[in-house]
């Protein structure tokens, strides 16, 4: 497996995992996945981004509407720049990952990192 692939096979595989995701990723995703290495974005970046976009619609308050399932690893996108432009502080993505880990375990998700 070349470099390329890898790379999109952590990224398809840390989506999947995530609540609200489809369980197996579209060919858009997955050309998502490609362009994101093509465009050196590094892994943890994009975790990250993973992490907090499903953290945030997943903390959002109950009194809002409920969201739609998230149907693409586009929608992650805008939160892959904003973490480009302004990284997370050491040690966040760590928070990040048992954040969501807790989150899923008592909501019985998907979620295994």
């Amino acid at each position: 497996m070349n470099a390329e692939a890898a790379f999109a096979a952590a990224v398809l595989a840390a989506y999947a995992n995530l609540p609200e995701t489809p369980l197996r990723p579209s060919p858009t995703d997955q050309a998502v996945a490609r362009k994101l290495f093509r465009d050196s974005v590094p892994l943890p970046i994009i975790e990250s981004a993973l992490l907090l976009g499903s953290l945030r619609r997943l903390l959002r308050p109950q009194d809002l509407p409920p969201l739609p399932k998230i149907r693409s690893l586009a929608y992650f996108l805008p939160v892959i720049e904003e973490l480009q432009l302004q990284p997370l502080p050491d040690g966040y993505l760590q928070h990040l990952r048992l954040k969501l880990y807790r989150l899923s375990a008592s909501c019985s998700e998907k979620y295994v990192f």
